[in-house]
């Protein structure tokens, strides 16, 4: 009897030890840890680095809007005044590549695999979007062999812009065919259109039409935008336009908002160039865009200068940003309906495509009013489009319409030339910059590659011209 229920035992535990490795794979999985996630998951933190860059105060606000003369900033005046800071040089290179386009691509073979059209389609828009901010900022930039380390390609060639932007306007057409194919866009991941695939079609459609618009001084490009106003696929209202909304408080709150107001430095004022035009055109948007200073009027500061504060120039008597781009809920913008106007306003005007310059140019300001929330009729009715200098106020009018988008304001005045701009007082150039130096790090352990794109491109100055500027 002993020996039988030994041997019922021992029984037992056999079955025991072969029921545990029995589909022991597929149960020893970690659900906090899964080796594979569906791609609409790298969404939102691809959208949110790249947005947070472009409207960080020590990018959109010292390389972009001071550099445009949007902005100005009272004491640390070193960006200013043309002396960008080697880190953020470093780190705005980083983050397109590592945190937008690398976590683009890897959403793009997730969704290939998932067989779901319209997550390639948003990767390819978010990856077009991130390599038109890098190559607009630094000129050449690797783009064939960029995210190639899987490949073994860990010191990747610089591309001539040439190249990157066919390779931009490449992936935009390739997206918006994908588009409202087939596949799914989460809601919840999608914290720019919800989900809304014909939204992204049509921010894929206005991102190229920029794109071809940016280059339209060296090449051709007439044909590819007429037939992007031919499709009228694009961006018809403020409602379709490409923008984060930001959420009502810190950390997840627009970058202006988080270091001028949650971080409480009142650095960053409106610009004299600014505040004397829009005030010589009785523009309503002023105090939209700047606060009275402490003696109740719209005053801003010219860009540049060493030494302040002082009596003339302090954080009192300057104006501040106005409340409306503080609020933390401000959108950062891909791209606005209003530039998308002007755009097509210069296109007619210069014959690229059919349409009335007038009757885009009056949609721009429509837009630019609508969403300042400001009356703009009169306004309009005074600023009418006129023949003889109709590419100078389209250039003007944009420039005003990007206030507060940074990067883009600079992009657009060096490419147009409007506004007509000086370089900051007491600056370390004689010009306006036209790209920023590529980061300290990629003479190391990048050299010859390197090497080739300055001997291409030109010195590795912040006054070399890139491609486009031509």
């Amino acid at each position: 009897m002993k020996r039988f229920k030994i041997t019922l035992i021992l029984f037992a535990a056999l079955l025991v030890v072969s029921s545990c490795d029995k589909d022991f794979e597929e149960i020893n999985q970690d659900p906090n840890n899964p080796t594979s996630l569906p791609s609409h998951l790298i969404m939102p933190t691809a959208i949110r680095n790249a947005m947070n860059t472009m409207y960080s105060t020590f990018v959109g606000g010292d390389m972009g809007s001071c550099w445009s003369q949007q902005f100005a900033k009272v004491q640390y005046n070193d960006e200013a005044r043309y002396i960008p800071r080697q880190g953020t040089v470093a780190n705005t290179w980083t983050v397109f590549y590592a945190n937008v386009i690398s976590q683009a691509d890897a959403m793009y073979k997730l969704a290939e695999a998932e067989e779901n059209n319209n997550m390639m389609g948003v990767a390819l828009v978010i990856q077009a979007h991130g390599y038109s901010m890098l190559t607009d900022l630094y000129g050449d930039v690797p783009f064939s062999e960029a995210i190639s380390a899987d490949e073994g390609i860990i010191a990747p060639a610089y591309d001539a812009q040439s190249g990157v932007y066919s390779g931009i306007i490449d992936m935009l057409t390739q997206a918006a065919s994908l588009l409202g194919t087939g596949g799914t866009i989460d809601s919840g991941s999608d914290i720019l259109h919800g989900g809304d695939d014909t939204l992204w079609e049509k921010m894929a459609n206005s991102l190229k039409f920029r794109a071809l618009m940016r280059i339209s001084g060296v090449s051709p490009v007439g044909p590819q935008l007429q037939a992007l106003v031919n499709g009228g696929n694009m961006f018809s209202s403020n409602a379709d336009e490409a923008k984060l909304i930001y959420l009502g408080a810190s950390p997840n709150a627009n970058p202006l908002f988080e270091t001028i107001v949650f971080g409480t430095r009142g650095e960053w004022k409106v610009n004299s160039v600014l505040v004397n035009m829009m005030e010589a055109s009785g523009d309503p948007r002023l105090p939209v865009y700047a606060q009275l200073n402490d003696g109740g009027i719209y005053r801003g500061k010219p860009s540049g200068l060493v030494n302040v504060p002082s009596v003339e120039y302090s954080y009192t008597n300057v104006s501040a940003i106005g409340l409306f781009y503080l609020q933390p809920e401000t959108p950062g913008y891909y791209m606005s309906n209003a530039e998308l106007q002007f755009l097509m306003a210069e296109a007619a005007q210069k014959g690229l495509i059919s349409g009335s310059a007038s009757a885009y140019y009056n949609a721009g300001m429509a837009a630019s009013f609508d969403a300042n929330g400001v009356d703009g009729t009169a306004y309009m009715a005074a600023n009418a489009l006129q023949p003889t200098a109709a590419l100078e106020q389209i250039g003007n009018e944009k420039w005003l319409a990007l206030f507060a988008q940074g990067l883009e304001s600079w992009f657009e005045q060096k490419r147009t030339g409007y506004p007509v701009l000086a370089p900051a007082l007491e600056a370390d150039l004689s010009q306006i910059p036209s790209r920023i130096n590529y980061p300290e790090i990629e003479q190391s352990i990048n050299a010859a590659n390197y090497d080739a794109a300055v001997a291409s491109q030109g010195a590795d100055n912040l006054t070399t011209p890139i491609w486009w500027m031509n």
